[in-house]
């Protein structure tokens, strides 16, 4: 009896040109500095395998030529600050007013925990003052789902870090917004972001006190940490399966590979996070000393790869939540 052979899984260029459909990148509207892979916790979820023992970290040097470059874009319009737990960078404070000061729009993605860090004491207060917009990680409104996938402990500083946010002004007052991010706990696609951020809301309200503003939902990419799970475990393949039967093509002209520009925190340049993450350079290998300006690399092929159907499954997803 002859072995039954599995189909070839199509590579994600394969299916972009069956839809008709390329990835080039545009003028980059959003810089998003990622500056360094310190962190207080080590989520079972992270895509940067980042924590407390991780020693990257972006130094004075590398930012001031982020700041130098971001200030002779004429396109630039956000600057979304990443980590580890950026918070936890010497020079971030540096980089904020930077971007504040030449009228940016500003990101911090917290944690929440890290607000509870020695030194950190004053933390909420300066990202209030400066008025950035944080983007904070709570995978569930339920403690036993958060700490399942962010570690025992995690939720009541969570929900403390909330509060104290919310008693600044932060999802009450307009230009102190305040958003959560929603990561399935498995190897299965989001839901729906409106329903889900209702009963968030709901939930939180009603249990915490808290309020925030919109629900960014995530689907886990099968990189680093949760791909090493989704082996362990058996379940790679079923899962790239479910992203590439689920691809979506109105996901794809909103995707953040064509105006983010993602920096790493030795100055390397590439297409998005997640491709920082895998090693794989934007076209041409720029670091932020090969340029003039950030404004050139407009035209440049997207680098693509299979992690890339989990931004374009389902209702699509990137750094800002759903795309379709």
């Amino acid at each position: 009896m002859s072995a039954v052979l599995k189909p070839t899984r199509p590579s994600f260029t394969a299916v972009l040109e069956s839809h008709q459909l390329t990835l080039e990148r545009a003028v980059g509207t959003t810089l998003q500095i990622n500056v360094g892979k310190r962190c207080n916790q080590a989520c079972h979820h992270c895509h940067v395998d980042a924590g407390p023992l991780r020693t990257e970290i972006m130094n004075a040097e590398t930012v001031a030529r982020v700041i130098a470059l971001m200030t002779q874009s004429r396109q630039i319009q956000t600057l979304d600050i990443t980590g580890g737990a950026p918070e936890l960078n010497p020079h971030f404070r540096s980089l904020v007013r930077a971007g504040r000061e030449r009228g940016l729009h500003v990101i911090d993605r917290c944690n929440l925990t890290v607000l509870s860090e020695p030194g950190q004491e004053d933390t909420a207060d300066f990202l209030a003052g400066q008025g950035v917009h944080i983007i904070a990680s709570l995978p569930c409104y339920s403690k036993e789902n958060v700490e399942r996938q962010r570690g025992k402990g995690v939720f009541e500083p969570s929900i403390r870090a909330l509060r104290a946010l919310n008693a600044l002004g932060y999802a009450s007052d307009p230009a102190l917004i305040l958003d959560l991010v929603y990561n399935p706990v498995g190897p299965s696609l989001p839901p729906e972001a409106s329903a889900l951020e209702q009963r968030y809301k709901e939930e939180l309200a009603e249990h915490y006190g808290i309020a925030f503003n919109q629900l960014l939902v995530m689907t886990n990419l099968p990189i680093s940490r949760f791909l090493h799970l989704l082996l362990r475990e058996g379940r790679y393949e079923a899962y790239l399966d479910l992203l590439v039967q689920s691809f979506n093509p109105a996901t794809v002209p909103h995707l953040m590979c064509q105006n983010t520009l993602s920096v790493s925190w030795d100055g390397r340049l590439f297409d998005c996070d997640f491709n920082q993450m895998l090693e794989d350079p934007m076209a041409g290998q720029p670091t932020l000393w090969s340029l003039e300006s950030l404004d050139e690399l407009a035209g440049r092929p997207v680098q693509t790869g299979s992690h890339c159907f989990g931004c374009t499954a389902g209702h699509g997803s990137s750094c800002g939540g759903s795309l379709a």
